[in-house]
């Protein structure tokens, strides 16, 4: 066994292991806005609303409130 076949195993494991993280990732979002903890849409507006005057996409005191409840539970 050589180097070459070391690094193709490597990469091999590599690849599933990011795909595994990938997907884990996908479903944790898709989770997250099912249960209304986050709404992905509105930050996806940042990019077509990004004028100086324009409002927040989140109030901090509310966020910083939410994250205090969720702490606490």
């Amino acid at each position: 066994m050589d180097i070459q076949d070391i690094q193709g195993y490597g990469m091999f494991f590599l690849t599933i292991f990011l795909t595994i993280i990938l997907y884990w990732y996908i479903i944790y979002l898709y989770r997250s806005e099912k249960k209304g903890e986050r709404d992905f849409e509105k930050y996806g507006r940042i990019a077509l609303d990004d004028n100086i005057d324009s409002p927040p996409v989140e109030d901090k005191v509310a966020s910083e409130r939410d994250n205090t409840k969720e702490q606490n539970k």
